[in-house]
């Protein structure tokens, strides 16, 4: 089997997902082909021999309806050879496309692929397309659906932690991700994004609060109580599920949640005797890709088993992962996965994660396994992992390792 290997990975500045985000009169279209045209011409690549653009995105309605790879490849005045693959996988969207394309890559459909994905929530709402996992009354009562946040409430009260244990983690996020900024360690992956007139509109990611502490997170309420505990309410439908649950401990809030942001990035992954042929040096090597159903009512719980099934997979012991990007989707996601395997805060999202960066949907998959290997590079270590859970009950994990 071809071994599939990472070229290079480039990312979008995360902007604030609202109308006054820098981002927000982009397009998606547009984003993305301006991601791939810095792929492009970082690596003066030439497009005729890529095999496919894979694309994810997980709200595919409106302006990232029908297949948004293939819009992206002609806008971005790429050779028209080259066809275009949106996927959906929610959350995982991005970190999907990179695990497809690296498996075509090894099973011998294509030398040379580049795969990623984009969110627009400013201009295309979370939860805008529908679902059928929420709207369909027959699949809500018999999957016991709840909205994730609940979901997240739910972890926390099951493995027992506090509103302030969510809170620090929360703080900490900020914290890190401050000192990442400072340093510079996401200048290798980051792009400006410019205007038509080539004029800058963001360079840096626009979300994070490094400032935040533990009074002003306390100061904030519970989200997702009211919908919760309101009659009928989701805890009810969570305690049919769990009834060892007396009640559900509410803890999250916008200040330990994934942050609403804009953003895309693109991955140029191939075989190495395609990047022998096009002057591309390896940077990591995709060592084992994989994904998982999980409980869809608890929802979030998906990077455990998908640690667990790619450590099965690849012949691996917890302890041979250096570093570990886990998507702070909430924070009781996170410190379920620390807790599970017993990782060291220290190895995982050392540069910190969605909940102070924000949490591009289809992107963020892509993106952290870009971040993990600009870690690897920038602290000389030699095997990252990147885990993401995912809406309706799923996870996905993807093992690297530094060439």
């Amino acid at each position: 089997m071809t071994d599939a290997y990472i070229f290079d990975a480039v990312r979008t500045p995360r902007g604030k997902g609202r109308a006054d985000g820098s981002l927000h009169e982009v397009t998606s279209v547009r984003l993305s082909a301006e991601v791939l045209n810095e792929l492009k011409a970082r690596n003066d690549l030439d497009t005729s021999k890529v095999e496919d653009v894979i694309w994810g995105n997980a709200t595919q309605v409106g302006e990232q309806g029908a297949c948004l790879a293939r819009s992206a490849v002609l806008y971005a005045g790429w050779d028209e050879r080259v066809p275009g693959l949106s996927i959906n996988r929610f959350c995982a969207s991005g970190m999907e496309a990179v695990n497809l394309a690296a498996n075509q890559v090894k099973g011998g459909a294509g030398d040379l692929y580049v795969a990623g994905g984009v969110e627009m929530m400013s201009r295309v709402p979370m939860g805008s397309d529908g679902a059928a996992v929420a709207a369909d009354p027959t699949l809500a009562m018999n999957a016991y659906f709840v909205p994730q946040g609940v979901g997240a409430d739910i972890i926390a009260t099951k493995y027992g932690f506090s509103r302030d244990d969510v809170d620090a983690y929360a703080m900490e996020s900020q914290r890190r991700a401050g000192v990442a900024i400072e340093e510079g360690r996401f200048k290798k992956s980051v792009m400006t994004v410019r205007d038509q007139n080539g004029l800058p509109i963001l360079d840096h990611d626009e979300y994070p609060r490094p400032g935040t502490d533990m009074q002003a997170l306390g100061a904030l309420r519970p989200a997702f109580q009211m919908i919760g505990e309101a009659m009928p309410g989701f805890d009810a439908i969570a305690k049919l599920k769990y009834p060892e649950l007396e009640r559900v401990n509410h803890v999250h809030h916008a200040g330990n949640s994934s942050g609403i942001v804009d953003g895309a990035t693109a991955v140029l992954i191939g075989s190495k005797e395609a990047g022998e042929a096009l002057g591309l040096k390896p940077r990591a090597r995709i060592r084992t890709s994989v994904k998982v159903g999980s409980d869809p009512t608890i929802m979030l719980t998906g990077p455990v088993p998908a640690t667990e099934k790619a450590l099965k997979v690849s012949g691996m012991s917890i302890s041979d992962i250096d570093l570990f990007e886990v998507n702070e989707a909430f924070s009781a996601v996170v410190l379920r996965f620390m807790q599970a395997f017993d990782v060291d805060h220290a190895k995982v999202n050392p540069n910190g994660g969605a909940i102070a960066l924000g949490h591009p949907l289809g992107a963020t998959g892509a993106m952290i396994i870009g971040t993990v290997l600009d870690e690897l590079e920038r602290t000389g270590k030699g095997v990252g992992m990147a885990t993401l859970c995912v809406a309706s009950g799923m996870g996905a994990a993807t093992i690297i390792e530094r060439v």
